[in-house]
């Protein structure tokens, strides 16, 4: 029964683990995406994009507008993703301004990846 086992589950072995992300790409892609964001390019114009990136922000979602950003720092690597600290300068639906600090997690592989963490 043990042959039969071993015959019929091959790739059981196998590891998933992904691959680490790489900290100079996946901060120009943070750079690239806040910059389209501030411009006033739609969430979803990355999803069309020649290179799609993968990209979530509720308020860039919601249609608030940046008015500028400031990355705080090089980011923390860990394993897949680069955690990186920004403080944004947004303009609401009132024309209300206000600032946020917030933690965007970028992954390199095996596509870009742009997530606005949902905890500072």
């Amino acid at each position: 029964m043990v042959v039969v086992l071993s015959v019929a589950l091959p790739g059981c072995g196998k590891s998933t683990k992904a691959d680490l992300v790489d900290p100079t790409l996946a901060r120009s892609t943070l750079e690239s995406v806040l910059e389209s964001w501030r411009r006033g390019d739609p969430i979803d114009s990355w999803q069309i994009n020649d290179a799609p990136i993968v990209v979530q922000d509720l308020d860039w979602k919601a249609g608030v507008k940046l008015a500028s950003f400031e990355i705080l720092d090089q980011g923390d690597a860990v394993d897949a993703n680069l955690f990186c600290q920004v403080e944004l300068s947004l303009i609401d639906s009132r024309s209300k301004s206000f600032t946020r600090n917030v933690t965007y997690i970028v992954g390199t592989s095996p596509v870009p990846t742009v997530f606005r963490s949902l905890t500072p």
